[in-house]
């Protein structure tokens, strides 16, 4: 991630201190406008196309799938560029921190979740990932001007939108304020589409329906949902707006081929198996297939 620091006017710090469900702009010094884009209500942001080709690089960027096949819709990190002539989505760690930005957060320890004696918490799949803890307002305003700058950041850049990642915190760590998980993922919809940036769900099956429908999501972008027998909670809330990441050994762990994850009635239009580091195509280890 590459902006640390946020413009956020007095008057919007005072709003998300008052608010359960605030949302924050950047001050004059960003070129993001405001939007307060109601639930339900469609945003002027562009949706990615539900066929083509589509590819996960938060490994490394490259332009060409095997085979040499151009992409259509492509996922990428926010220190990335995006693709040209592809619609382009933005990855961003929105509620724990990335392994190689500690710096970001060096003096920011309230807004980390502690455990009952005070410890810092990590994220036991994600050991050197720190888990953000947008319980109160004055957290979820603390977060927002270190990670909002990353999100405009990402329109700047020319990307179509941006996936928010880790959104199920609250339902892995006890201590995290449900609402409070809502509020900063309400928040950051907002700022996105105030950007002109579509917003992914990342995961999170079980509050499909609450994502879209009233914190605002667009589009989602889903992990091993064939592995885990839950795409339908996906494809039935946001249609063929979902993009469908599967891994060799999640499947075989389900005892599942692609095959079988491509002839599912559930699946979604842009499924693809990758590799589970997403390493790039010319390197070892490189996985790609398409349904």
């Amino acid at each position: 991630m590459r902006r640390t620091t946020a413009v956020l006017t007095p008057v919007c710090t005072a709003v998300l201190a008052l608010t359960a469900l605030g949302a924050c702009a950047p001050g004059p010094a960003s070129s993001a406008a405001s939007s307060a884009t109601a639930p339900g209500t469609p945003p002027e942001v562009s949706l990615p196309p539900t066929s083509g080709t589509f590819d996960y690089q938060l490994g490394r960027a490259y332009d060409e799938v095997a085979g040499a096949t151009s992409i259509d819709v492509v996922v990428r990190d926010a220190t990335a560029d995006p693709l040209p002539g592809a619609y382009s989505v933005c990855y961003v760690n929105g509620f724990q921190t990335q392994p190689d930005q500690a710096d970001l957060w060096a003096d920011r320890e309230e807004l980390l979740l502690h455990d009952a004696d005070g410890d810092l918490v990590v994220d036991p799949d994600w050991p050197d990932e720190h888990v953000l803890d947008p319980s109160t307002a004055d957290q979820r305003a603390g977060i927002l001007e270190v990670l909002g700058p990353v999100v405009t950041g990402c329109a700047e850049d020319g990307f179509d939108a941006v996936e928010l990642d880790n959104l199920d915190t609250w339902t892995r760590f006890d201590q995290i304020d449900e609402a409070g998980a809502y509020a900063l993922a309400r928040a950051y919809v907002d700022l996105a589409h105030g950007a002109g940036l579509a917003v992914a769900q990342k995961n999170a099956a079980e509050i499909t329906r609450v994502a879209h429908d009233e914190l605002g999501f667009d589009l989602a972008v889903t992990e091993e949902c064939a592995a885990w027998d839950e795409c339908a909670a996906y494809t039935d809330v946001y249609g063929d707006r979902v993009l469908q990441v599967e891994y060799p050994d999640a499947l075989d762990d389900a005892g599942l081929t692609f095959e079988d994850v491509c002839a599912r009635d559930d699946r979604a239009p842009l499924t693809i198996l990758r590799d589970r580091d997403l390493v790039a195509a010319d390197e070892g280890g490189y996985v790609y297939d398409a349904c």
